[in-house]
This record gives C-alpha cells, sequence and structure tokens, in this order.
C-alpha cells in the first residue's frame, strides 16, 4: 500500500517519521521545519490533500481528526475508489479510521499504525464492532472483486439483524465463520461466471484470475481485439481478467498494447520455443504454425500464463482469444 503522511507540529513529524519509516510512507510537513524532520515540504494542506488523493492509496493526518476530516471532505466519492485514510494523534493514542475502512484497508491501516505507537485503533465499522463476517473485506484480502454493491450491503445489514447468508464457492474455499451451510434466501458466491447463483439472491464475487490467451493479425485495430475479447468472455465476469499472454512475436503490436493499457492489464509474452512446451489439448492450426512456428498461440499463451482453459480458441475479425483461469487461488 502506498501511503503518504502529513504532520503540521515539531511532535507530529517525529512520530511521522516513525510512522513513515516503518511503512515505507513519505512524509510531509510545514517548509519551516521540513529539513530537521527529514521530510517534504507541502505548500498548502488543500493542494497537499488534492495531490495525494489521486496519487496514494492511504493518507495519514498526524494530529486532530478535525483538520483531517475538513481536508478529505472535499475529495471524498466512494468507498470502492477512495484511498484509506487515518488520523493520529500526536502521542499516538488513537488511530482512528476515517475512511475506507474495509475496501481501502483503513482499518488494517490504523491497526498498524496503533501497533507502531502503543496506542488503540478505533475501529467503528458495524461487522467489526460485532465481530462478524465483513464481505468487502473478506473479498479485498483474496483480490476479488465485488459485483453488486448493493448485495454486499445487504448481506452486512443481513448478518447484523441475525438472519442467514449462506456461502458457496467453485474454488472449495471453506465457509467463513458467521455463514450458513445449506439454502438459504441470500448467499455469497465465489465464481468466474455470470449466471444467477446458487441462491435466490446471490451476490458474485469474482477473483482476479482470468487471463486472456490473445492471437492477432499485424496491426489489428484495439476495437476488433476488443470485440473479440468481449466475445470470448460471455458469460464470464470482465472484471476478473488479471492478465494478457501471448507470443513474444506480438509484443509491440499496438492494438494490443493499447487495449492492456486501457484496462491496466499486464502483458506476458511467449517465445515460440516456450508456448510448444505447454501441456493440454490445443487447437491446430497449419497456417499459424506456419507464420508463428507454432500451432496454436492463444490457448498456448494463457496456458503458459499459469491457468487452466475455460474457453477455448475463439476466432473473430482475424483476433483469436481463448480465456483461461489461474490454478491457484
Amino acid at each position: 500500500m502506498t501511503a503518504a503522511i502529513i504532520a503540521f507540529t515539531r511532535r507530529g513529524a517525529a512520530l511521522g517519521r516513525t510512522l513513515a519509516d516503518a511503512l515505507g510512507a513519505t512524509l510531509h510537513v510545514p517548509a519551516r521545519f521540513a529539513t530537521e524532520a527529514g521530510a517534504e515540504a507541502y505548500d498548502s494542506l488543500e493542494g497537499w490533500t488534492g495531490r495525494m488523493w489521486g496519487e496514494r492509496e492511504a493518507l495519514i493526518f498526524v494530529g486532530a481528526a478535525g483538520i483531517a476530516v475538513r481536508a478529505i471532505a472535499p475529495h471524498v466519492k466512494d468507498k470502492f475508489t477512495d484511498p484509506a485514510v487515518v488520523s493520529v494523534d500526536e502521542a499516538g493514542r488513537f488511530a482512528v479510521p476515517l475512511l475506507s475502512g474495509h475496501v481501502g484497508g483503513a482499518n488494517e491501516l490504523a491497526l498498524k499504525v496503533a501497533a507502531l505507537t502503543g496506542g488503540q485503533a478505533a475501529v467503528s465499522t458495524a461487522t467489526d464492532v460485532n465481530g462478524l463476517f465483513a464481505v468487502d473485506l473478506w473479498a479485498r484480502e483474496r483480490n476479488m472483486v465485488i459485483t453488486d454493491r448493493v448485495l454486499a450491503k445487504e448481506i452486512s445489514a443481513a448478518l447484523l439483524e441475525g438472519r442467514a447468508v449462506g456461502f458457496a464457492s467453485d474454488f472449495g474455499h471453506p465457509r467463513p465463520g458467521g455463514l450458513a451451510e445449506g439454502p438459504a434466501e441470500l448467499g455469497v458466491w465465489v465464481t468466474y461466471r455470470k449466471e444467477t447463483g446458487p441462491f435466490p439472491r446471490t451476490l458474485r464475487l469474482a477473483p482476479r484470475g482470468l487471463i486472456l490467451g490473445i492471437g492477432c493479425r499485424k496491426n489489428t485495430p484495439e476495437e476488433a481485439i476488443r470485440a473479440a475479447v468481449e466475445e470470448a468472455l460471455t458469460g464470464y465476469e470482465p472484471q476478473a481478467v488479471a492478465q494478457v499472454a501471448t507470443i513474444d512475436l506480438k509484443k509491440n503490436e499496438p492494438g494490443l498494447l493499447a487495449f492492456c493499457a486501457a484496462r491496466n492489464l499486464p502483458l506476458s509474452v511467449f517465445s515460440a520455443a516456450e508456448l510448444e512446451q505447454a501441456t493440454g489439448e490445443f487447437t491446430p492450426s497449419a497456417f499459424v504454425k506456419g507464420v508463428t512456428g507454432v500451432d496454436n498461440v492463444c490457448e498456448r499463451a494463457a496456458v503458459c500464463a499459469g491457468g487452466t482453459v475455460l474457453v477455448p480458441k475463439q476466432a473473430k475479425n482475424g483476433v483469436t482469444v481463448a480465456v483461461a483461469g489461474r490454478k491457484n487461488l
């Protein structure tokens, strides 16, 4: 987690330095004592907050909680995208997660801060206070996408009211404590798939573990790649895609690079010899072998990247796509 710490006094800066060193964070203080504190100087609290809001995953304010609240107020939008915000007093007695407690990790960060200062973390989220399963925290810890925010809130509300919430997983996850075994009106389903689900009202949690194996003709536009991918992903959660894989001949293909960049997806490339070593049943093509030196690119690349093929080779407008799922989640 990338973090930035701001302090307003010399005493606060001393505590901020301890936290910054332990958490790998940057420390920002007023210019008048920045040099002696070994910290970066900031011009204004408003400017610093606005800049850090878009750059860091967590902000820590060393000082009065009210200062932090006023500073972040203009920027607060959505707990699924806002950074974690923690306020800690200069004495380090109380670390208060102010924003994005579960999804952003502020509760966990507050606990770390309190452990470093010898203070207490003032965690106030209802599921934590009551010792209940928190679906957003559970999903974040396992790098899963929450596909329906409304249902996620309803699950927390149901647990707080003592109603049964079911659980199912396509990957053999053990049932979390507090969730019901057997039928339930409302439940959580861990899956790559986009289906109704095993419960009358099902919240799908999608692990970020799908791999797209892609092959394409030279200079294939991004739009053609996108259309082929969307068709191949029919029935699967697009937000679960974590990686793209192809042959090294395509490592500089503009349309493929643009597709990955637009979705912030890493691109893994493999040589024909490496693809040839992939194990499994693949859809061969004599034409592809003549061009690339291997009989299949998309399926083999997805397997080389660590997946098991879920959707075999699909061809559309000069693009081939295979969808694979990571073996270990």
